[in-house]
């Protein structure tokens, strides 16, 4: 499923139109994204927490050269699903 088609199907089950669910979706998006940048989780309950994990700097192999290369310190985006998510798929 695609975004055009999750917004397809919120409108269906909520009787909203495309254009509301569209803009109640990227409001969504942009309020998790806001969250995230700013350190911290967005928590909704039965589907899951999205967080923020600091990946520290590393150094990997290149394989078909041998050479070490330093990959910098980052910030990743992860979600863990919730209990009721968990439920539902299984």
């Amino acid at each position: 499923m695609n975004k055009q088609e999750l917004i397809a199907r919120m409108a269906e089950k909520s009787g909203l139109t495309k254009a509301q669910c569209t803009d109640a979706m990227e409001a969504a998006i942009e309020a998790v994204t806001e969250a995230l940048k700013a350190g911290d989780e967005v928590r909704l309950i039965g589907f899951g927490t999205f967080s923020v994990t600091r990946r520290p700097e590393r150094e990997v192999r290149i394989p078909g050269t041998g050479e070490t290369k330093k990959v910098p310190a980052t910030n990743v985006p992860k979600f863990k699903p919730g209990k009721g998510l968990k439920e539902a798929v299984n």
